[in-house]
């Protein structure tokens, strides 16, 4: 991090078009601006990133490890946490072992649902088929 800087969510807020964009991601400020014309993704998507943190776009999207190296050459500083808006931080999810059985439990009635509903159907057009084919008989 060049000189360890420590930004207000207003003053990197500012930065927000093509000549002069800076984002924030995971506490850190990047300016990126050098790299706009290079970014695979185009420009908007860093643009579209702008004045808010940026942290869920970024882990959302996955970037790969030379990414993330990358990243590197454009941290300079960091955010203060206390300027930012509450609803604009990105929290990184729990790895509690209750919220994985909560998901997994509903993982499990969503699969069951979905193999349900079609098993049924069937089974009733098969009794259906089947009385009708006993009446031509």
């Amino acid at each position: 991090m060049a000189g360890g800087k420590l930004y207000s969510f207003e003053e990197v807020r500012k930065h927000n078009d093509r000549k002069d964009c800076w984002l924030i991601i995971a506490g850190k400020v990047y300016d990126v601006t050098p790299y706009m014309e290079e970014h695979p993704g185009g420009d908007e998507v860093l643009l579209a990133c702008t004045g808010k943190d940026a942290t869920a776009d970024y882990v959302d999207i996955g970037h790969s490890a030379d990414a993330k190296e990358l990243m590197k050459q454009y941290c300079i500083g960091e955010v203060d946490a206390a300027t930012v808006p509450a609803k604009l931080t990105y929290t990184y999810p729990s790895d509690s072992s209750a919220q994985k059985a909560s998901a997994s439990a509903g993982a499990w009635a969503t699969t069951l649902l979905q193999l349900g509903a079609p098993l049924l159907l069937l089974a009733l057009a098969l009794a259906s088929y089947g009385k009708g084919w006993a009446k031509a008989e």
